[in-house]
């Protein structure tokens, strides 16, 4: 399965992934995704927002216990954060068959659509929608670099939009979901294990900063007579550096958009986009605000006009306890349980139905990458793992 995976949107220079939604790539992935569904004869269906489902068993009886994660990438990502998901979870199905166990509930293994928020810039569109914490009207103002809109990316993609909203009647059937992923960081590989669970998410959201200034000419334009937004968007990217620093939080500028984006001109616009995450909300919203004091300060200091919009923002996920304690117990005490800084999945849909997270050991820590790695026998004891989850939660 890994193999067959691993080509699907890798880039020849970068060697990292561009599986955006509703991409030809994403189509791939889909059909791959469907292919290994038909192989083991589960049934196939993909629901109103475009999430993919491979059922065992009765997907009406309720009660059923969901598996995966997801399949699309962020620009140039690693080849594990999503796919180790949505590949253990077939090889845990293959495994409790192997076993000869006897489901007593009904046993799904889903891939959400558009996880990394890579194309539309929000994160979790399809558990969002599912969920009900993105209504159809906001979806569809959701446009990518090119102006496509979401509607019609899934129009030509062979999807009908019309369809999209919240799914409460299939979160209803669902007794419990865990989420398999690789680390994000490296706390198991500091304490030597090979699986983890999640213990919560931290809070985290996108802020949206607008930075107008006036364009002029590069090589005739005096210094003093500039208002370039470039010099106060750097300011405020140093300033994010220096809030987290001193809060504990974490504060990053990872995208940035130019006007008029010419090497001899000076910009009229720098848009760029914060994401900052932190343990707590307090901590977030002293992190927040202090960064965009700075940027308001230096805006003014320097004649440039700013406009702050948050683009999404999801508050700390505790997962449910009592499942949390359950995998534990399942997987023979003695797990480390670790929170983690990065959204998924089963955070959103936490607000919905039961959900829980199994982590695999990382070496290098390093995530949203090329780098992103995962050694096999790591792997296989996340599947082991999952497996035995599974087994704890469907047959018993």
């Amino acid at each position: 399965m890994w193999a067959d995976l691993l080509p699907i949107g890798r880039h020849p220079d970068s060697g990292g992934y561009r599986r955006y939604a509703w991409t030809a790539a994403d189509a791939d992935c889909r059909a791959w995704f469907r292919a290994q569904a038909k192989a083991r004869g589960l049934t196939y269906e993909i629901d109103r927002n475009g999430n993919q489902w491979a059922w065992q068993g009765d997907a009406s009886a309720g009660d059923a216990v969901v598996i995966g994660s997801h399949l699309d990438s962020v620009p140039d990502g690693g080849a594990f954060d999503g796919p180790l998901g949505v590949v253990s979870s077939f090889a845990a199905l293959d495994e409790l068959r192997h076993r000869g166990v006897e489901f007593t509930k009904p046993v799904a293994i889903t891939n959400f659509g558009d996880e990394e928020g890579a194309r539309f810039g929000l994160a979790c569109v399809g558990s969002r929608l599912a969920a009900g914490q993105l209504t159809p009207e906001k979806a569809y103002e959701l446009r990518d670099g090119d102006g496509i809109s979401v509607p019609q990316a899934m129009e030509a993609a062979g999807y009908d939009p019309s369809t999209i909203g919240p799914d409460p009647e299939r979160l209803a059937r669902i007794g419990a979901f865990v989420e398999l992923h690789v680390e994000q960081g490296r706390a198991l590989d500091l304490s030597g294990d090979a699986v983890g669970i999640a213990s919560a998410i931290w809070p985290h959201g996108r802020w949206r900063y607008d930075f107008h200034g006036e364009a002029n000419h590069a090589g005739t334009t005096r210094l003093v007579d500039r208002r370039d937004p470039m010099l106060t968007y750097a300011e405020t990217v140093l300033a994010a550096r220096e809030q987290a620093r001193l809060t504990g939080a974490l504060a990053t500028f990872g995208k940035i958009s130019v006007e008029p984006n010419g090497v001899n001109a000076i910009p009229s616009l720098v848009r760029g986009w914060l994401d900052s995450r932190a343990a707590d909300q307090d901590t977030l919203d002293k992190v927040i605000a202090g960064i965009e004091a700075a940027a308001h300060e230096a805006a003014t200091r320097t004649g440039i006009d700013l406009k702050v919009v948050r683009e999404s923002f999801t508050p700390v996920v505790e997962f449910e306890h009592a499942l949390r304690d359950e995998l534990g117990r399942l997987l023979g005490g003695g797990i480390p349980v670790l929170g983690t800084g990065a959204g998924h999945d089963a955070g959103i849909l936490s607000a919905s139905v039961p959900t829980a997270m199994l982590f695999v050991r990382n070496p290098t820590g390093v995530s949203h990458s090329p780098a992103e790695y995962a050694a096999e026998d790591d792997c296989v004891a996340g599947v082991r793992a999952l497996a035995d989850v599974t087994e704890g939660l469907a047959c018993a």
